[in-house]
């Protein structure tokens, strides 16, 4: 199953058109996209038997986040040693740093994003797991039955505030408006062969600059979602981004942040793509 964010309405994607949840429903469950999580169960269980409607078609610039206003949203860094290696960090041990970014900043998939002026702003592909079922000190063997469905995320960065001291200001600087683009859709685990092994790449105006697969995840999702869950509860409808591999621009020698005109295409196997075209301020 996929849902996505149809102009604020929750839609169920069928043969590539959107089947409005709220009229297919007779008015069950909300056309709210947030509201879905927190009857999780009893949604997959209702569109499983649901007789249909023909969808509509729609286009990509009109979808939303599949998950626009979680209460928490949690990201994982330095979650590939390739990128570990580029940053100059030791590999984490236990669990990798952890930060958030603010709700304000989730788009959808097709955006136009303002360049904060003076900035230096960098990308990061990252797989997102969006909870569908409270976890709560949850182990590793149980964790993807707590996980509503995974989409892609954008980690955009503006590094020079985000590496300020005398302390980093991660989640300041990766919360611009605009920096956290989600989308298009959100694939529900059971939809991929192997959900611990996506492919995943960002192209620059059709030049690759990131490429990996999320088997390379030093802590994989259901082991993430188990280390944060025995330290907080993650609740219906929470984020959580897995972390980016190597190929970021302040990895690069020289450094290489996104300049007005730029387009950025971000892709998952079996997902779809995000792009985003940046505009000077």
């Amino acid at each position: 199953m996929r849902i996505a964010n149809l102009s604020g309405r929750l839609v169920l994607i069928v043969g590539g058109r959107a089947v409005d949840v709220r009229e297919a429903s007779e008015g069950r469950f909300e056309s709210d996209p947030q509201a879905i999580y927190d009857r999780w169960a009893e949604f997959r269980s209702w569109a499983a038997q649901a007789d249909l409607p023909a969808g509509a078609e729609f286009g990509a610039a009109d979808l939303g986040a599949p998950a626009p206003a979680p209460r928490q949203l949690l990201a994982a860094g330095l979650n590939y040693r390739d990128h570990v290696g580029e940053s100059g960090f030791a590999v984490p041990e236990g669990l990798p740093p952890v930060f958030t970014k603010f709700a304000s900043s989730i788009t959808g998939p097709v955006t136009t994003v303002r360049l904060p002026p003076g900035g230096h702003t960098d990308w990061e592909i990252e797989l997102v797991a969006v909870i569908g079922t409270r976890a709560w000190q949850v182990a590793e063997s149980d964790a993807w039955r707590h996980v509503a469905g995974l989409t892609i995320g954008q980690d955009l960065s503006e590094r020079i505030s985000q590496l300020a001291g005398p302390a980093p200001q991660f989640s300041l600087g990766k919360s611009l408006p605009g920096f956290t683009p989600m989308g298009p859709y959100l694939v529900t685990p059971d939809e991929f062969a192997n959900p611990d092994d996506l492919g995943l790449r960002a192209t620059i105006n059709g030049e690759q600059v990131q490429k990996a697969r999320t088997s390379e995840l030093i802590f994989s999702v259901p082991m993430l979602i188990s280390r944060l869950s025995a330290r907080l509860p993650l609740l219906p409808g929470d984020v959580i981004f897995t972390g980016t591999p190597a190929g970021v621009g302040l990895g690069r020698d020289p450094q290489r942040w996104l300049a007005d005109g730029d387009e950025l295409v971000s892709a998952i196997d079996g997902i779809g793509e995000l792009r985003q075209r940046f505009t000077a301020a």
